[in-house]
C-alpha cells in the first residue's frame, strides 16, 4: 500500500474546471487500479493556508538558535507547528497528484503558499558544498494543468511558468519522476469539459 496526496488548487466548481475534471477522472481510474492505496485529498482553496510571514521567521530563528518550541509565542507556535504538519505529511507520502490551472502564465497563489510549506531546508532538501540536494527520493508526482492557450510548444513555450515551475521545484526536493497531463487550448475550443478531460487522462494512469 502506498500513500497518495491529491492536491487541487482551483476555486471553481469541479464540473466547470478542465483541470479539476481531469484530476477527478485520473483519481477515479487510479483508485480502480490501486484500491488498497491510501489517498488523502487536499483542496487548497478550502484550506487555511497562511503565508510565511514575520512570525514564522521569528519562530524559525528561535529554534535555530537552540530555543525549545515551548519558548515560542502562541502565534509562532501555531504557524510554525502548522507548517511542520504539512511538511511531515508531504515527506511521508509516496506519490503526489497536483491539479491546477495556468493563471497568468504561472501557478495559483494557494499552490505557491503550499509549496512554501513543504520545500523546507534540511527536511525536503539541504544545501551542501556542491549545492542543493533533494531529500525526497523514490517518489513520483504528476501535475495535471489546464490552460486557455498552448504553451507546451511554439512561441509561448518560454512564457510557461506553471508546469515548468512545478517540475523544477519537485526535482529540487528530489522528486525526479515527474509526469504531466497538459490540457491546452481550453479557451480556444468548444469541446465539452468532461470529454476533453477524459480524453487527456485515458491511458495515463497505468504505471503511475
Amino acid at each position: 500500500m502506498e500513500k497518495v496526496l491529491y492536491i487541487t488548487a482551483n476555486p471553481k466548481q469541479e464540473e466547470k474546471s478542465y483541470s479539476l475534471t481531469a484530476g477527478r477522472e485520473f483519481l477515479n481510474q487510479y483508485k480502480k487500479i490501486n484500491p488498497k492505496d491510501e489517498i488523502v485529498e487536499i483542496d487548497l482553496y478550502d484550506t487555511d493556508l497562511t503565508f510565511i510571514d514575520a512570525d514564522v521567521f521569528n519562530g524559525w530563528e528561535k529554534l535555530q538558535s537552540g530555543e525549545s518550541f515551548e519558548t515560542l509565542s502562541d502565534v509562532e507556535k501555531s504557524r510554525v507547528g502548522k507548517i511542520d504538519q504539512y511538511t511531515k505529511q508531504f515527506m511521508d507520502t509516496d506519490k503526489y497528484i497536483f491539479v491546477s490551472p495556468l493563471w497568468n502564465l504561472s501557478i495559483p497563489p494557494k499552490l505557491k503558499a503550499y509549496i512554501d510549506k513543504v520545500a523546507i531546508a534540511n527536511k525536503t532538501f539541504k544545501y551542501t558544498e556542491k549545492g542543493p540536494v533533494g531529500l525526497l527520493k523514490n517518489k513520483k508526482a504528476i501535475h495535471i494543468q489546464a490552460s486557455g492557450g498552448f504553451y507546451s510548444e511554439g512561441p509561448a513555450k518560454a512564457s510557461e511558468f506553471g508546469h515548468n515551475y512545478m517540475r523544477t521545484i519537485l526535482g529540487f526536493m528530489g522528486i525526479e519522476a515527474v509526469e504531466s497531463i497538459l490540457i491546452e487550448g481550453t479557451a480556444m475550443t468548444e469541446q465539452n469539459t468532461a470529454s476533453k478531460a477524459k480524453e487527456s487522462v485515458d491511458g495515463r494512469v497505468r504505471g503511475f
